[in-house]
């Protein structure tokens, strides 16, 4: 083979398979690419930020952690997550203050399957800054209730165990997009039980952010992103409890590709990170 033939080819193979592949990229409401940078500048400005993320996914997860470090050199930080139920407040709050330790964390909450890869890096970060960790969601019992039974079901148990949710009633509007979406996916065999657990759900995250708000603080809540795409769930309960209340929302996708955003995409978030469908999953 002649040298201009193999340069040639060389040259071929380097511009077909030698470009940097993307992981990630980040994107405003309108669909225009923004950088991480934004993000955290924009934080800055708001009293809550709801990270949405897709459970399983590796970047975002490593990317939450970066912005919480990030986040924390500027301002001071309450944390809280969907992952962590208000009746383990107390396991939680002992672990963060050295009563014990991460075996007896292990054995006495109920921690998700990946916890240890997802959210102890998040956790051992507050415990190390000393920075408030809030359970925020719902124990999973009631939302399990209202699934089977109905919101009126929980009219049925202790002030006590009420303490552990957002006051009741709560209110539900069946006809946000996200809740109408849950209902066809359902094929309304439930009716609108499952909507309404999730509702609870969103309207109990809510409630416990805003009662753990603390002055010049920022709250970051890390969540699955559905319980605050398009400015739903759990923000559409903040609003209606505290209208002026500034929130910034983040969202999380997967695409084939991340190179623009597909404008069924557009709109779910103040920042969507589109991450490329092939990404390692943490479990």
């Amino acid at each position: 083979m002649k040298f201009s033939t193999l340069l040639l080819t060389f040259l071929f193979a380097t511009t077909s398979f030698g470009q940097d592949k993307q992981a990630y990229e980040i994107f405003d409401a309108k669909g225009n690419k923004t950088s991480y940078e934004k993000i955290v500048k924009t934080a800055q400005k708001s009293r809550i930020v709801l990270f949405g993320e897709l459970h399983d996914n590796a970047i975002v997860h490593w990317l939450q952690y970066e912005f919480t470090k990030d986040l924390f050199t500027k301002k001071g930080l309450v944390l809280g997550a969907e992952m962590f139920e208000t009746d383990n407040q107390n396991q939680l709050n002992n672990y963060l203050n050295g009563k014990i330790n991460q075996k007896v964390l292990d054995s006495t909450a109920r921690l998700w399957k990946n916890y240890k890869t997802d959210y102890k890096p998040l956790v051992d970060f507050a415990k190390d800054k000393k920075i408030s960790f809030i359970a925020t969601n719902i124990p999973r019992k009631y939302a399990s209730m209202v699934y089977k039974k109905g919101l009126e079901e929980l009219q049925t148990i202790s002030f006590e165990e009420k303490k552990l949710m957002a006051p009741l009633p709560i209110e539900f509007d069946g006809e946000l997009p996200g809740y109408k979406d849950m209902l066809k996916m359902e094929g309304n065999h439930a009716g609108d039980k499952m909507p309404k657990a999730q509702a609870i759900k969103d309207a109990t995250m809510a409630y416990f952010i805003l009662k753990n708000l603390k002055e010049n603080y920022i709250f970051v809540h890390y969540n699955g992103t559905y319980h605050s795409d398009n400015f739903e769930g759990i923000s559409w309960y903040i609003r209606e409890r505290d209208p002026e209340v500034s929130i910034m929302t983040i969202a999380t996708v997967e695409q084939k590709d991340v190179k623009d955003l597909e404008k069924e995409n557009h709109g779910k978030a103040d920042f969507i990170i589109v991450v490329d469908v092939d990404m390692t999953k943490t479990h």
